[in-house]
């Protein structure tokens, strides 16, 4: 039988992954989350304070969640509990609860880790609180998604959110130079593969050792460097993480639409690319372009609008990859447009008025009398109809009686609303003569 075991890999001493090889043994070998763990971090002032408090730690994948929760648990003397929210339930925790009290008894506490834990429902979250506040457990959570949307404000409040880094390239390459160590031997790679490799990496250490992993097992000692080339026939090109649902997309069309309403082309373009190389639905982004050009453009470029629904109209006809180019020639075009929310603060105001103004009714000037009643009422009577007018202007007031004139639409000197400026201010002085 143990033949058996040992055939298939789990006596041991078989090999372990590098990752696991790798798997600091100290907080301080923790790397990218030096304001977590650093001398100044916010975990190591809170051990050297004696003490280990619940938290959400929240992050991309591969950046040392559990590592951290497990050397916590090791620097606190606290026994550790591993359980994933995607594989648990109820019934796991009352049984992981009651193991806690168990062991609380005979003085010793319990850091209770859950992967994922954004995964729980409202009345798993819940069932944390007792056990929180009256020390039974010490929670620490992990997540890859905005704990402020995944997870109840009961537990948040309980538990310090702490934001892990995604591993910039530093932290990367002291990776790799730690594997490095372990092997024997330089990762035989040229400069430009190592980049690459990075890059493929996309900020997720355990990803990065398994390609290490990968090329270690491929390349004998003694034989050449991968070069770029090499490296892409070596390791299979991973899709950027990147979840239509979740955090990653909000993000990407969030910094879209900032760069375009900063008017950088460069930027708005490079987020465009990285939601189409992640493969975003090149529709809902048109949909973004033609919501850009009527908040933050408006009437500064009347043509803004019609070059985003053009290029969905485009991007319909052509289908990709033809098609995203009319999306990037709409993204320029909206990042370079004079800006304006003259119109979109305008109507905020209108609808804020109309709302506090209620069903008050227009004046009878300008309501239709299709009925002798109507008429007697005076429906439509002084009604001046402003193309026969001088100037094609009567200056005759339409808001509701019991209202004063109000001004909601206000447009800057920039673009074309220079020239609705100019009317508007034309039109007003037009009012105040026949007023007088």
């Amino acid at each position: 039988m143990s033949n058996l075991f040992e055939m298939a890999g789990l006596a041991d001493d078989a090999p372990r992954p590098l990752a696991d090889r790798l798997r600091p043994a100290i907080l301080a070998e923790v790397v990218g989350q030096n304001h977590l763990v650093g001398p100044d971090g916010v975990i190591r002032r809170m051990l050297d304070a004696g003490r280990a408090s619940s938290m959400i730690l929240w992050g991309p994948p591969g950046t040392g969640k559990t590592t951290i929760a497990r050397l916590l648990a090791g620097e606190t003397g606290l026994h550790f509990e591993q359980m994933s929210a995607i594989f648990s339930g109820v019934a796991d925790l009352k049984k992981a609860f009651e193991a806690a009290r168990a062991r609380r008894q005979e003085g010793r506490g319990t850091l209770l880790f859950i992967d994922e834990i954004h995964r729980f429902n409202r009345a798993q979250q819940d069932s944390f609180l007792p056990v929180m506040e009256d020390g039974t457990i010490t929670l620490i959570g992990a997540t890859t998604e905005n704990p402020s949307f995944e997870l109840n404000a009961a537990l948040l409040s309980r538990a310090q959110v702490l934001p892990l880094n995604r591993l910039d390239s530093e932290a990367l390459l002291q990776l790799i130079v730690r594997a490095s160590k372990v092997e024997g031997r330089p990762l035989p790679v040229d400069d430009d593969a190592r980049q690459a490799l990075m890059a493929l990496a996309d900020g997720d250490g355990r990803y990065l050792l398994n390609l290490v992993e990968e090329i270690y097992s491929a390349v004998a000692e003694g034989d050449a460097r991968l070069d770029a080339a090499g490296l892409a026939e070596t390791v299979q090109r991973r899709v950027p993480v990147y979840d239509k649902s979740q955090d990653g997309h909000y993000n990407l069309i969030s910094a879209l639409h900032k760069s375009v309403r900063g008017s950088d082309p460069d930027a708005a373009l490079y987020y465009l690319a990285r939601m189409l190389v992640a493969g975003e639905d090149p529709l809902f982004i048109a949909r973004r372009l033609v919501r850009m050009a009527n908040e933050d453009i408006g009437l500064a470029d009347p043509e803004a609008v019609h070059q985003a629904l053009a290029a969905k109209d485009a991007f319909d006809f052509l289908g990709s990859p033809e098609g995203e180019l009319a999306l990037a020639q709409a993204t320029v075009y909206l990042a370079t447009a004079p800006k304006s929310i003259g119109v979109y603060e305008g109507f905020k105001s209108a609808m804020r008025r109309a709302r506090e103004t209620g069903s008050v009714p227009p004046p009878k000037i300008i309501l239709n009398a299709p009925t002798r009643l109507m008429k007697r009422q005076e429906y439509g009577a002084g009604y001046l109809y402003d193309p026969h007018q001088p100037d094609g202007f009567s200056g005759q007031d339409y808001f509701p009686d019991e209202m004063q004139r109000e001004t909601f639409y206000d447009p800057p000197e920039r673009g074309f609303e220079r020239e609705i400026r100019k009317r508007l201010d034309y039109w007003s002085r037009l009012r105040t003569e026949r007023d007088s």
